[in-house]
């Protein structure tokens, strides 16, 4: 079974703005959870003047108090509090040329409990986008393998045309997908199959059939991947703004003054009324 959401928004900014803000996004005073990035790979193809990046953050959470009441934390690495850290891949490909950009997240740890995939394709009005080419390489998203992108949706027309009339469309999607309790139904099949004893249900599956436990952890999934949109369209903002007013300057300026915020353990500093959630993006 599989959990699915998109949303579909625009940014008042051209498309090289919105992308070189993608890039230059973390920290910014809505990602306080963040603690590192690195570029692990990149990759510019002179013949289709394409540049492909591969990335590596590193991201605290809090698990929600749901998921703790389902699964115990020695199977999830959390602490007392609920806890976490896990690193997300990232892979990108833009195309300055024509004008689009498409990403992919994807979480490396947890994955049996819950495997949560992000794709979004930023592109100028009226380009042809990546995935409407049929062009995407290497890893494709969870929610293209299980057919749930549609080129149908209509882009939010929420922002404003820039001074110069320019704007950057941009297409979300989150895929979750759990595998609790996989394993262990299987060895418990197998071992019916081999006329051995059943293997005894233990634990928090004892009351649970692998299918209600792995809807369960979706929807609370499916829920924090909904709370946290808002939050990740509020930190571009912050970097979009700050490159329309000082340039890279001023974007950089505001990566180390974050970053000092984060190292310094006064994540809601940032911003009066904000106060850091366990569903940031």
């Amino acid at each position: 079974m599989v959990k699915f959401y998109s949303s579909t928004d625009t940014y008042s900014y051209p498309f090289p703005a919105v992308t070189l803000a993608y890039f230059l996004r973390y920290p910014n005073p809505y990602s306080t959870h963040v603690l590192s990035t690195d570029t692990i790979a990149r990759h510019y193809d002179p013949d289709t003047q394409r540049l492909t990046t591969v990335r590596l953050h590193l991201k605290r959470s809090k698990l929600p108090s749901a998921v703790l009441k389902l699964i115990p934390r020695s199977l999830l690495g959390a602490s007392a509090g609920g806890d976490t850290q896990a690193y997300i891949l990232e892979r990108s490909v833009v195309d300055i040329k024509e004008g689009w950009m498409d990403t992919e997240s994807q979480n490396l740890e947890w994955t049996g409990v819950l495997s949560v995939v992000e794709r979004q394709v930023f592109r100028r009005p009226g380009a042809r986008g990546h995935e409407e080419k049929g062009l995407w390489q290497g890893m494709e998203g969870a929610a293209r393998r299980h057919g749930f992108i549609s080129d149908a949706a209509v882009v939010g027309a929420e922002g404003a045309r820039n001074e110069d009339g320019e704007t950057t469309e941009v297409k979300s999607s989150v895929t979750l997908h759990s595998h609790i309790g996989e394993k262990w139904k299987k060895r418990r099949e197998n071992s019916v199959a081999s006329d051995a004893e059943p293997e005894p249900k233990v634990g928090f599956l004892k009351s649970w059939s692998t299918a209600s436990l792995q809807r369960s952890i979706e929807l609370i999934g499916l829920k924090r991947a909904r709370r946290s949109q808002p939050n990740a369209k509020e930190g571009m903002k912050v970097v979009l703004e700050r490159m329309r007013e000082g340039g890279l300057v001023a974007v950089l300026e505001g990566m180390r003054r974050d970053r000092e915020m984060i190292l310094g353990g006064h994540p809601h500093a940032f911003k009066k009324g904000h106060v850091r959630g366990d569903d940031e993006e």
